[in-house]
């Protein structure tokens, strides 16, 4: 680890987990509860290959770096210091591929994990959590369903695709208003996965609300789709005034190539978790075509210091800008880690008691602290609205969290 982290997110980031005490370590039931040479394991699953292998080795990394963080700062103080490690999985964005590396971990004694990124692959997940009593806490995976099966074990830290696609839904209709331009007709172009279907319905039942007619919704295979030009051509078509999508990192970045070579006219092209459109990557890839685009999401607080200063390290770490992912990634080892110090035992069970009761810092945009409610879900799960404006993501709405006003219209045609 290089000398670039600094004193004070070393010690600010991990301090509340300094703040729980806690017994002796106990035994476990899973394979000698994570505890090998004194460390206890923490399984990270996460697409490392496949076409979402960028956003996966991001969410690797930010766990990586907080086990780094805690570690330095002592350990597990309850447990006699003990150090934690991070043991990662593949799970190559495919769910029984995931499945089985969680399995896998479990077996090599992870006492918690961390993942997914894809939904369909969380719900796998989950299932091998509840069947080995193992917490499994999803950094990345917002689909409803998840979470709807009554699991003891699974917790959220992101919102769930209702709340990202009912938020979505009012800030953009907010936002228009309030530039006096009201929205009428929205085109939804989503991936077809739980996640984006999921996003899709709840936006559609809010702005509908709102007096917003919705259609056509264009749903595609978010792995094997290679260009968006035809529909993007049928949003043209439509007559919409605003493009919603929610998909991933390199679906998003073909939507926008397509949105520059059809150039539909549009007041705005409109991201609800979108994976791409609020990264510092993005705009860097397709320079100008983004320039404008939103995004309603669960974003990094980029006004918090601590969170410039994880900025900061990941980039001299890993020669690359953080992503959200990573964030919620690192956020969620210190949820599993704080419950660790909080049971004073390496054992699952009070491990996922310390977690369903615990109450966590987080470096996400919103209430400040990550807090489960009875069935897994953060009920501090709060998205904020993102724009790139001079070629980078600015936070635009709600007014308390802006660092700059939206832009609406988007584009200067419009």
């Amino acid at each position: 680890m290089r000398k670039t982290w600094t004193l004070s997110l070393a010690l600010a980031l991990p301090l509340a987990l300094a703040a729980c005490g806690g017994s002796a370590p106990a035994g476990t039931t899973n394979g000698g509860g994570g505890q090998s040479g004194g460390t206890i394991k923490i399984g990270s699953l996460h697409p490392l290959s496949g076409s979402s292998a960028a956003d996966g080795q991001q969410m690797d990394n930010g766990a990586k770096l907080a086990v780094e963080a805690i570690n330095n700062a002592g350990g597990i103080k309850s447990q006699g210091g003990k150090k934690l490690e991070l043991v990662s999985g593949d799970t190559q964005g495919k769910p029984e591929v995931g499945q089985s590396e969680a399995q896998r971990l479990i077996q090599e004694g992870a006492v918690g994990l961390v993942g997914t990124y894809q939904s369909a692959v969380s719900a796998n997940v989950s299932t091998v959590a509840e069947r080995n009593k193992v917490p499994f806490v999803i950094d990345v995976s917002s689909a409803d369903s998840i979470l709807a099966q009554g699991y003891k074990n699974t917790f959220r830290v992101q919102p769930s695709s209702t709340v990202l696609g009912t938020a979505g839904a009012q800030f953009l209709d907010q936002v228009a208003k309030a530039a006096g331009k009201p929205v009428k007709k929205v085109a939804v172009l989503h991936e077809q996965g739980p996640f984006g279907t999921a996003v899709r319905d709840a936006f559609k039942a809010e702005a509908q609300k709102a007096g917003i007619t919705v259609d056509p919704a264009i749903a595609y295979d978010a792995a094997s789709v290679s260009d968006l030009t035809t529909q993007v051509t049928q949003v043209k078509a439509s007559g919409a005034d605003v493009l919603m999508v929610a998909g991933y990192y390199r679906d998003g970045v073909l939507a926008a190539k397509a949105v520059d070579t059809v150039k539909p006219a549009l007041n705005a092209v409109y991201g609800v978790a979108n994976g791409a459109f609020d990264l510092p990557q993005f705009p860097k890839e397709v320079g100008a075509a983004g320039e404008g685009y939103f995004d309603a999401n669960y974003h990094a607080d980029m006004t918090k210091p601590e969170m410039q200063a994880l900025a900061q390290l990941y980039q001299s770490k890993y020669n690359d800008a953080i992503r959200t992912g990573a964030v919620l990634a690192y956020d969620s080892v210190r949820v599993i880690a704080a419950a660790l110090e909080k049971a004073g035992s390496a054992e699952p069970a009070k491990v996922r008691d310390a977690i369903a009761s615990g109450e966590v810092p987080t470096l996400i945009a919103g209430p400040g602290t990550i807090k489960f409610g009875p069935t897994g879900e953060n009920l501090n799960a709060t998205p904020i609205l993102m724009q790139v404006q001079g070629g980078a993501p600015k936070q635009v709405f709600p007014a308390d969290k802006a660092e700059a006003q939206p832009t609406y219209p988007a584009f200067k045609s419009q």
